[in-house]
Order: C-alpha cells, then sequence, then structure tokens
C-alpha cells in the first residue's frame, strides 16, 4: 500500500524536533537539507513549514548580514503552547456567555409574538455562535493534556527545556564576554544589536 504522507502539524513538530534535538542556530539551506534525511518532511515543504513556525512565534529568526539565521529555545515554545491554549479558553467563554444571552433573547422574544426579522437574525447569529464553540472546544481539547502519561512527558520535557534554555543563556554570556574582550564591545551594544534582553538569567 501508499505510504501515507506526513500531516501539516506532524511536519511541524518534526521540524522543532531539529532545533530541540541539535540546540543549534541554521539558515534555510541547512534546514532543507536536515529535514529530508532525518525527519522525512519534503524539502518543497521546508520553507512554509518554517514560516507558519516563525509565524506563530515558536522559532525565532534574524537576519544577520545577508542571512537568515533560524533558532528556537525549547521552553519557549512551551511557553506559546500555554498562551495559545489561555487564548483559546478566553474565546470560548466568551463564545459561550454570548450565546447564552442570546438564547435567552430568543426565548424570550417567543413570548406572544410570531417570527420577526430580528428574531431570525439572532436565530442566525446563535446558529454561528454554535458552531464556532465547538470549533473553539475542539482546539482546546488538542491543547488540554489530561492523559497521565502526557503529564509525566510534558513535565520530563518542561525539565529538558529548562536544562537546554540555561545552556543556552550561558552560551550567550560566553559569547558577550568573549565579543567584549575581542572587540571592545559595550555589552549593551551587543544586547541592542542581536535582541538580547537586558534582564536575560537563568531559570531556577
Amino acid at each position: 500500500s501508499k505510504k501515507k504522507g506526513l500531516s501539516f502539524e506532524e511536519k511541524r513538530a518534526r521540524m522543532m524536533e531539529i532545533f530541540f534535538e541539535t540546540k543549534d542556530v541554521f539558515q534555510l539551506k541547512d534546514i532543507e537539507k536536515i529535514a529530508p534525511k532525518e525527519k522525512g518532511i519534503t524539502s518543497m515543504s521546508v520553507k512554509e513549514i518554517l514560516q507558519s513556525l516563525v509565524d506563530d512565534g515558536m522559532v525565532d529568526t534574524d537576519r544577520i548580514g545577508t542571512s537568515n539565521y533560524f533558532w528556537a529555545f525549547p521552553s519557549k515554545a512551551l511557553h506559546a503552547r500555554k498562551r495559545k491554549l489561555e487564548e483559546l479558553e478566553s474565546q470560548f467563554a466568551e463564545s459561550s456567555q454570548k450565546k447564552e444571552a442570546l438564547q435567552k433573547s430568543i426565548e424570550k422574544s417567543k413570548i406572544g409574538r410570531e417570527d420577526t426579522a430580528e428574531r431570525a437574525a439572532l436565530a442566525e447569529e446563535l446558529a454561528a455562535l454554535r458552531q464556532k464553540k465547538e470549533q473553539l472546544k475542539a482546539e482546546i481539547d488538542k491543547y488540554r493534556e489530561c492523559d497521565p502519561d502526557v503529564v509525566e512527558e510534558m513535565r520530563q520535557t518542561n525539565k529538558i527545556a529548562k536544562e537546554a534554555a540555561n545552556r543556552w543563556t550561558d552560551n550567550i554570556f560566553s559569547i558577550k564576554s568573549w565579543a567584549k574582550r575581542k572587540f571592545g564591545f559595550e555589552e549593551s551594544r551587543i544586547d541592542k544589536s542581536f535582541g538580547i534582553p537586558e534582564d536575560l538569567d537563568y531559570i531556577d
């Protein structure tokens, strides 16, 4: 039987593995070589997948000279998922409240009244909100991790992400020290040039 291709989300997950496993910085051409060989992602789809991860804030990018470089911190990916979940839950709650208000309005309009254009409009909006609510619920279910095995895996992932983030932080401090010694750059100039936060520090 014909082998089933990877879905868009599977490709995104595998591309994130490249960054997490290597803890390295890449150019697009590097990823286009690595992704097909090690992760089964077709080279033609690499740019699209990478851009979607950049758009979602899961992969960072910066232009140095004439080249674009890409990297990802494991801890940032976890924070991005948490923010997405919180955003979806907020939208879900807002949609549910609006649905309830519309439902009450429709029920009230039924008392002693014939069908009206207003009621028809409310019913149409309610139907649209119900559909939106189901869509949001489906998205929330994707992000809410309830299985004990998944929760434990997330704990381990978080531990690994913390260690990796601290290694990256240590590397950044080392490079900054080297740049100051080698070129006499001021620390503030280095931070500004490479977008390094002034309060960058190790994660406890």
